[in-house]
């Protein structure tokens, strides 16, 4: 049966959906048949970053019962299944979130993982992934408002039930205004998974609309959204090292 993983972040603008993305694509290079979803029915990014932003039918029509989930999912050439949500502002009306998790179990058995990007904040589109979910991904980035608003995701899960996996810190630049790791780590209290570098190969992906882990699979993002994958299969992440390490890279050392 598959897991459900929502990925949720306390607001918007922390690479929520990237992360989406290249989790999606790294947990098929490890041999997982992954559907993703696009859980944000007010503002979707997700089939503008996997570059299909057209579809005949998305999600919104799941919703609004129009048709069964099993017709709103296609094929990425990532070897990712999608189901998007539609572009239109015409789509949001009428459109009930909350028989999202009705629809889901119907895919339980088409997949090893679904991963739902759900909508920024903490408004209904969120708590809806939270409760539907068997698991939660948090996304911030090292600075205070991101962290607190992480915070108070995780508070809320918790609350739920919810398990939370742990954290992803996204946009990391190396740069003393921003969060030491050690009291990123004392203040959410869960594991942080991987840092997720700031890397000019991240917003030149997002252009090309592919993820970055097939746009440049070398790169420090992309390391770093494969080694996400790896953690959570419980698998190990082997790569050969440099012989001098990096700034970034003696940062993230004793995340092994």
């Amino acid at each position: 049966m598959a897991r459900i993983i929502s990925v949720i972040s306390g607001k918007g603008g922390v690479g929520k959906t990237t992360t989406v993305s290249n989790l999606g694509a790294a947990l098929v290079n490890r041999g997982k048949d992954v559907i993703v979803i696009d859980g944000n029915v007010t503002t979707p990014n997700l089939s503008l970053h996997l570059g299909i932003p057209f579809y005949p039918i998305t999600l919104h029509d799941v919703l609004k019962r129009r048709t069964p989930i099993e017709a709103a999912i296609y094929d990425h050439p990532t070897g990712m299944k999608v189901v998007p949500a539609s572009l239109s502002a015409e789509a949001v009306k009428d459109t009930k979130i909350e028989k999202l998790q009705g629809a889901l179990l119907n895919l339980l058995g088409r997949a090893d993982v679904i991963i739902v990007d759900s909508a920024a904040g903490l408004g209904k589109e969120a708590l809806t992934a939270m409760r539907l979910a068997d698991e939660i991904l948090i996304v911030t980035n090292p600075d205070l408002p991101s962290v607190t608003d992480a915070l108070k995701t995780i508070k809320l899960a918790e609350e739920g039930g919810a398990k939370v996996l742990g954290v992803v810190v996204n946009r990391v630049k190396g740069k003393k205004h921003e969060m030491p790791l050690s009291e990123i780590k004392s203040m959410l209290g869960v594991p942080v998974l991987t840092l997720v570098p700031e890397d000019s190969s991240v917003p030149k992906s997002i252009k090309r609309k592919k993820p970055v882990v097939h746009y440049k699979p070398k790169s420090r993002a992309s390391r770093a959204f494969r080694k996400l994958a790896a953690k959570l299969l419980g698998e190990p992440f082997v790569e050969k090292r440099k012989k001098k390490m990096g700034w970034f890279e003696k940062l993230t050392f004793w995340l092994r």
